[in-house]
């Protein structure tokens, strides 16, 4: 069965996360995007495992359903921080953790809570060394699953410019072989982290990270496995590899341009977004301030690889690109998807409106006729969707924590030649590259 999953999420427990992080709204909005399973979110938190227990029963073995309804089921998940030193600098990496049952997830909060306040904040931050948080995971139960959280930001990442590491094994030291994947981030794609040859090994997986429930952050990236069926023991197959059909089978992304990281530049100065080559002629300096700008996932991709643009693994996992329904739609209409309520009216109506008809997000962007999309969402939001599967969407890309900007294409700008109002366009976009 195939098996569309975002693993990393949030609760309303974490910082800077909306109060609607709720299983009740979770569960509406995965089902409108079409995930099949979703992971929980900051299983450790107390009061949030607490709902968790309450609001969640038991399917298939590691597998739940919220008790209400809904067609997503969930896997218990959770996100931890570590900080340790390397090479006489502190590093500072998040991790994902996925756990066969909320009952494992209680028995290591029980563990971790030793190292760090749990209540403090739904992704806590743990006085533990990585190779030590895998021994404790994995003594606990056998079955959970480590790895690394977007692993490129600049901040709180396993390859991240400013608190990361330039190997898997500088951070979880002999336990680096209990890891079996990374989780790559917005700012980055596939054929970015193929260019590392040692990246090989590990399986590539992307998710949302997503801090709201609304469709247009919730699974805006996820995996898609091929199960045998829906348990968490074929789930922890596909993702070590193991022997069996279970496997998976390709990720959704967002171009990584989208993501907030991947130009370098200083959001405070609005100096940015700077290509790599730019950002290297500045020395990584504000000209405004002259502070350190923020580095690019891009320029920190190139720091490491050692092979050419372009080059794909043999056997290498297959992804698409995909952006959200919703900014699509604003931008079919002449609106800045940056800058427009993507909740309201008639954004929403009309989403709905699509997904009613095709049965959710997921299908109206990856599979649905274009023709078909035509006739009931009309021909502009066709041609972006046709023109975002097949890659030629372009978007001004993000910077320092500020979110890249869909590229309103030439053939939909008005008659008068000018761009409809608040949309990128394609003369905008050369200003940065």
């Amino acid at each position: 069965m195939r098996v569309y999953a975002d693993l990393q999420i949030h609760s309303r427990y974490s910082g800077a996360t909306s109060g609607n992080m709720n299983l009740e709204e979770l569960t509406y909005y995965a089902d409108l995007k079409g995930v099949n399973l979703l992971g929980t979110g900051d299983a450790f938190h107390p009061l949030w495992l607490k709902e968790l227990k309450e609001n969640l029963e038991e399917g298939p073995p590691g597998i739940y359903r919220y008790r209400r309804g809904g067609k997503v089921r969930f896997v218990a998940q959770s996100e931890v921080a570590t900080v340790h030193e390397h090479g006489g600098k502190v590093r500072r990496i998040h991790h994902v953790i996925l756990m066969r049952s909320l009952e494992v997830a209680e028995q290591l909060a029980d563990v971790l809570g030793r190292f760090g306040d749990l209540s403090s904040d739904g992704r806590p931050v743990l006085n533990v060394h990585p190779a030590e948080l895998v021994e404790l995971v994995l003594e606990t139960d056998r079955k959970s699953y480590v790895f690394p959280a977007h692993a490129w930001t600049p901040w709180w990442s396993i390859f991240g410019a400013i608190g990361g590491v330039d190997r898997i094994e500088e951070c979880y030291a002999d336990k680096a072989d209990k890891i079996f994947a990374i989780e790559t981030g917005l700012s980055s794609d596939p054929p970015m982290n193929w260019r590392v040859s040692w990246l090989d090994r590990f399986l590539l997986l992307s998710s949302s990270d997503a801090h709201s429930p609304y469709p247009y952050r919730l699974g805006r990236e996820m995996v898609v496995f091929e199960l045998e069926e829906l348990s968490y023991e074929e789930l922890y197959r596909a993702l070590t590899r193991s022997p069996g059909k279970s496997r998976v089978a390709m990720t959704v992304e967002v171009p990584p341009s989208y993501g907030k990281y991947h130009w370098s530049g200083h959001r405070r100065c609005g100096v940015g977004p700077l290509p790599p080559s730019k950002a290297r002629e500045l020395n990584y300096r504000c000209p405004e301030c002259g502070r350190r700008l923020t580095k690019g996932v891009e320029d920190r991709v190139e720091e490491l690889a050692d092979r050419p643009p372009g080059y794909r693994p043999e056997g290498a996992v297959d992804f698409v690109y995909a952006l959200p329904l919703q900014e699509l739609i604003a931008l079919s209409i002449g609106g800045d998807p940056a800058s427009v309520n993507l909740m309201g009216r008639r954004i929403w109506d009309e989403y709905l409106r699509l997904v009613g008809a095709f049965g959710s997000e997921v299908e109206v962007l990856l599979n649905a006729p274009v023709e078909k999309v035509a006739d009931l969402g009309g021909t502009a939001l066709a041609r972006l969707i046709g023109m975002m599967r097949r890659g030629e969407l372009r978007v001004i890309p993000g910077y320092d924590g500020v979110y890249g900007r869909l590229v309103l294409p030439d053939s939909l700008r008005t008659k008068r030649g000018r761009t409809r109002k608040g949309a990128g366009s394609h003369a905008q976009l050369d200003e940065y590259v």
